[in-house]
């Protein structure tokens, strides 16, 4: 079933989520919504306060991003990455490393408006996939940013807390607009009341 997104202005895009064990009533029903709901609003990646949920679970897949890339620089930048599709369950990070790069970012909860924002090149996480079996992986680039963008999620922070002070006060007009349900996307969303 496709779920509807939580729009920027509502609190649980502001909570800390709570990790979850095997025993979450309907989490395969769940994960199978998320999944179609991200690929029906076109993203790449989906934390679950996104569909009004305040738990450690978040999605991504990157193949629009690396076979998509729509410029030459883009290509160039993108050319040794390899499409990731994956889930992540009370993900924690161990470590950020390399320098950190901007990339032009957007969200599904804050739709029509980009910016570039700085992350690191890698992150380590911990982590458990659908079966909550644990991982420790090292992830860079691309896929890196996405898993550092929807960790921001599940940790109560999106992508315009890391713009600089002017850039978030010249976009305000555009959140305020987001959050008062002005925007009209073609998935569903949930605004603020």
């Amino acid at each position: 079933m496709i779920l509807p997104i939580v729009a920027y202005g509502s609190s649980i895009l502001r909570q800390v989520c709570k990790p979850i064990d095997a025993n979450y009533e309907g989490l395969q029903e769940l994960i199978a919504d998320m999944w179609q709901t991200m690929y029906n609003s076109n993203g790449v990646g989906l934390a679950a306060p996104q569909i009004n949920r305040g738990i450690r679970v978040f999605m991504i897949d990157t193949i629009q991003i690396v076979e998509g890339a729509e410029d030459d620089e883009e290509r160039e930048e993108l050319k040794n990455e390899k499409p990731r599709k994956q889930l992540f369950i009370n993900a924690q990070i161990v470590a950020e490393d390399g320098e950190p790069w901007a990339y032009n970012e957007g969200c599904l909860s804050i739709p029509k408006l980009r910016a570039d924002v700085m992350r690191s090149e890698s992150v380590t996480l911990q982590y458990q996939d659908e079966n909550f079996v644990e991982h420790t992986d090292t992830f860079d680039g691309i896929t890196a940013r996405v898993i550092l963008h929807e960790y921001d999620h599940i940790e109560g922070k999106l992508f315009i807390d890391r713009l600089k002070p002017l850039k978030r006060k010249m976009i305000g007009g555009k959140l305020d607009a987001i959050a008062k349900g002005n925007v009209k996307m073609g998935y569903r969303m949930i605004y603020p009341k």
